[in-house]
Order: C-alpha cells, then structure tokens, then sequence
C-alpha cells in the first residue's frame, strides 16, 4: 500500500504523463497544419509554372486546383477520420486491450510521420504527392482518434481531476506546433545569439574582471585598470557595436558567414584565460602585458554587441509579419538560455586557469 507522502508525487507523475499524452493526441495534425506552405509548395505544376513564366515573369502564378483545395481536402481526411475511428473506438475498446491501443496508436503515427520526413527529399509529381499526403493525414487522424478516446476512457477510471491534464495538452499542442515550425525557420539566428552571450559570459566579467595590470596594484593605473579597461570599455564597445548595424547589416541574414563569425568568438575565451588572470594554478600567463587584454577586451566587445544585434535584428525577418511578434519571443528566450549557459560554464573556465 502507498504511504500517505508518496500521493503526491504519484499523483504529479500521473498529471504529467496524461499532459504528455494528451500534448500527443493533437500535435500531430497540428504539425500538419503549420506546415501547409510546404504541402501546398509541393503541389506545384511544374509544367504550369514553366509555361507561365515564360509567358511573364512579373505576373503571379495562379494556384492550381489541388494547391487551392489543398486546405479542404486536409480538413476532410482530419475530421473524417476522427469521427469514424473515434466511433469504432467505442465498440473494439472491450476486444483490444488499452495498452496495445494507446502504444500501438503512438508507434503508428511515429512511423507516419517518420515516412512523411523522408519524403520531403524524394521528388515526386504533385498528383501523387498529393494522394500520399492525404494518406498520411487519414492515418494519423485516425490512430489520434484511438488515442485520444483510448486516454479518455483511461482517465474516466480515476478522480475527474486526471481529465485536466489530457485538456490541457491538448490545447498547448497547436502553440507547440506553431513554435516548432516559426523554430525551425529561424534556429540558426536562435542558437547563434545563445551562443554569443554563452561565449560572453563564461568569462566577462568572471575571468576578464581578475585580470591583473603587469605595473601592480600599488599605483593609479592600478586603481583604475580593471574599471576601465573591462568594464568601461566593454560597454562602450559593445554599445559600438550594437549601433554599426543602424548603419549596415553584413553579413545577411541568409549568409553563412553569420554562423562562421558566431562560433569564431570561442577563440577569446583562450585568450582571456591565457591573459594575466589572478589567482592562477594550471595555465601559463602567455598574454601578460595590459595592451593584449586591452586590445581583446576591443574586440570581444564590440564582436558581441555588433553580432547579437544583427542575430536579433534577422531572427523576425525570416519568418511572416503575422509571425514576427512570436519569433521574437523565442529570440529573447535563446539570448536568455545563452545568458544563463554562459553563466553555469563560467565556473569550468574558472577553474581550469
């Protein structure tokens, strides 16, 4: 029997699951429906498109029948589905043992969607593609029917409090979906931002502020060094470099060179660990005189204000209008994560001086 402390916890762990589960009954279509730029990419008559641009290069290329129908005909194959399977449900639940429906269901729309990933590279006409997709869409509306009723039935056997969590995983599926596709438009922008202040603050101001003057302590410049050539200076560079990309933006933001730059800056965290940073137990000091520490605090500075503003600046370019709002949101979360990152390796570089 359970102890009275362990409920609780029990019953958080049971939450969670029926959240996670009922996150998945939806997700799925919703991944379909977010993604209908592609479909309806896909849908394209080659043939059409040639003739037409030959005919004017300026001129919008009217849809085709399945692009312009596309969004019917998924809804059909969705709804449909749902309603028949939702149905048949109510009569195999006492024939097919829960565990194979909820497990079997989750299996099968994995594999659905790992055929469907695959095709994105095989080239096929739109006809076919199209039939295709609308298989893959009965299918996984249908398996989402099992388990959706399968998890229903489940938590109607326990307190009605367990129904919430179904609820509410799937209400947060269509937001989930809708971030997954806005991410997957602008994850360079989003990982290189993170990885700019990652690299930042694993060791400003952690390494670079124990940074001693060769000329000691004893003296003005000592007073001053680490004021100025630290932390004043790299507010005023980094502000510098914030204030370039009002002026230009290169490289684009479709530009590999963008990324390259990002990961280049790992470099100043050797550095700033080979410079005269006291107390010191492993490393050698390499960069002992203040001009190297000040020369790199000048580009590690403004490196950072310059990159992380045009990582901020393209992330919403890439996405839509109507999106660009969200796709900011998940920007300032990434700079945040690269923030926190940067913080916890701190005490790694720390330690390995």
């Amino acid at each position: 029997a359970l102890r009275s402390h362990q409920l609780p916890a029990l019953y958080k762990a049971v939450w969670l699951i029926f959240f996670i589960l009922g996150l998945g009954t939806l997700l799925p279509w919703n991944f379909f429906m977010t993604a209908r730029e592609y479909f309806i990419s896909r849908l394209a008559d080659p043939e059409e498109m040639s003739s037409s641009w030959n005919q004017t290069s300026e001129a919008a290329l009217s849809p085709s029948y399945l692009q312009s129908m596309f969004d019917n005909f998924m809804t059909l194959c969705a709804m449909v589905p749902l309603l028949i399977f939702t149905c048949l449900n109510s009569f195999i639940h006492q024939r097919i043992p829960q565990q194979i429906r909820i497990l079997g269901s989750l299996v099968a729309i994995g594999l659905v969607f790992l055929v469907t990933a695959i095709m994105v590279k095989v080239a096929m006409k739109p006809l076919p593609f199209f039939v295709f997709t609308m298989i893959s869409i009965i299918l996984i509306n249908s398996f989402g029917a099992i388990l959706q009723s399968s998890l229903f039935g489940l938590a109607g056997l326990l307190p009605a409090s367990y129904t919430a969590p179904i609820m509410s995983g799937q209400g947060l599926a269509g937001t989930f979906a809708a971030l997954a596709m806005i991410f997957s438009i602008l994850w360079v922008m989003a990982v290189s931002v993170c990885f700019v202040f990652t690299v930042t603050i694993s060791v400003f101001p952690s390494i670079t502020a124990k940074v001693s003057t060769v000329l000691g302590e004893g003296n003005r410049w000592g007073l001053y060094f680490i004021p100025v050539s630290c932390f004043l200076l790299f507010n005023i560079f980094d502000w510098t470099g914030r204030s370039l990309t009002a002026l230009f933006t290169w490289p684009g933001k479709d530009s590999c060179l963008l990324p390259v730059m990002v990961a280049l800056r790992v470099i100043f965290i050797p550095l700033f660990m080979l410079c005269n940073v006291q107390p010191r137990d492993y490393l050698p000091v390499i960069f002992s005189h203040d001009a190297w520490f000040i020369i790199f605090m000048i580009f590690f500075s403004i490196s950072n204000g310059y990159l992380a503003s045009l990582c901020m600046c393209f992330g919403p370019k890439k996405v839509l209008a109507q999106e660009a709002e969200t796709a900011g949101a998940i920007m300032a979360f990434f700079l945040s994560l690269g923030l926190a990152l940067g913080a916890a390796v701190s005490f790694l570089f720390r330690i390995l001086i």
